[in-house]
């Protein structure tokens, strides 16, 4: 039994888990000055997550839908799904694709982007990270395609907000080591923090989040994912959560829309892509995950996520 293929510590609340697990891996950062008028058309990035958090001066953006999010001093924007999108001063100002938009890169990671005219100063932190876990990749299928947090009149969730920002201007400034770590675990805590806001303000009441609340299928689905190698049944997992089977197996399917074991599947495979994209053989994948053989974890990636575990694999072996 194989108890560390995906290590999650006992917290006594699901979701609390799975926010635990809400990890970002970085990709880049940009730290913008910006002067009117100004704009620029940020790219759909596919598995990422965009977010932009407001200095100074204030921002438009326009979603994929064409809906116009007003975004001031102080407010967060996060697009868990990674869609395109366009941030600019005004209605009418262009908006040329971020990348041909000229940048000061302080490393690989880190840039600098000073663009605009002559009229009033903005300064906005942009970023686009990686979903870093399986539990990331399912939470942010559950939000909304933008999510603003208006920090200044959020409480006191948010009254450390000035000193991270202090923070991450601090790093951004003058490359040093260990600064792109810093950078990323800053916003790891930016987002996770955007996030938890829209969900404590946003109850659902069906779906994955919602099955993660109910205090019985949540404790099921938390005990699956501590042990995905576990040929879990029906009756065990009514047993670990004190129901009946057939009333534990109806409530799981209403909340979450698929049976335990076909949850229990899909599971695997958002852990198995993460280990093939970490670089683990198919085979070591397939053990790890409580498969009797490589062909038959083969067919069974395949069935669920429609390639074979070697596109995943080869994936991370692209330079």
């Amino acid at each position: 039994m194989m108890n560390d293929v995906h290590s999650v510590p006992e917290i006594e609340e699901p979701l609390a888990e799975a926010l635990h697990l809400l990890r970002m891996d970085g990709m880049f950062y940009c730290q913008s000055e910006l002067t009117a008028p100004w704009g620029v058309d940020m790219p759909a990035m596919p598995d990422s997550v965009w977010f932009h958090v407001v200095a100074t001066g204030g921002a438009l953006l326009t979603d994929s839908a064409g809906i116009t999010h007003h975004l001031t001093e102080g407010d967060v924007a996060v697009l868990p799904h990674g869609l395109g999108h366009q941030v600019r001063d005004a209605p009418a100002s262009a908006t040329p694709l971020v990348f041909d938009v000229p940048h000061d890169y302080v490393s690989q990671q880190f840039a600098i982007m000073r663009h605009g005219g002559d009229g009033d100063p903005s300064r906005i932190l942009c970023g686009v990270t990686q979903t870093g876990s399986p539990a990331s990749r399912l939470l942010v299928q559950q939000l909304p395609e933008v999510i603003v947090i208006d920090s200044s009149s959020s409480g006191s969730d948010w009254l450390w907000f000035p000193h991270l920002m202090t923070l991450l201007a601090s790093e951004t400034r003058t490359p040093r080591p260990g600064g792109e770590t810093i950078i990323t675990r800053l916003c790891d805590i930016l987002i996770v923090q955007a996030i938890r806001a829209w969900i404590e303000t946003n109850p659902t009441t069906a779906g994955w989040l919602a099955a993660l609340r109910d205090p019985t299928i949540g404790r099921a689905i938390a005990a699956m994912h501590r042990n995905p190698a576990h040929n879990w049944t029906v009756t065990e997992l009514a047993s670990e959560v004190t129901m009946s089977r057939s009333g534990f197996a109806a409530r799981f399917v209403d909340l979450v829309g698929e049976s335990p074991k076909q949850y229990l599947t899909s599971w695997r495979m958002e852990v198995a892509r993460n280990l093939l994209e970490d670089g683990l053989s198919i085979l070591d994948v397939a053990t790890r995950l409580g498969y009797g053989s490589e062909a038959a974890f083969s067919r069974a990636f395949k069935r669920t996520t429609g390639e074979p575990p070697s596109h995943a694999r080869n994936r991370t072996e692209r330079p």
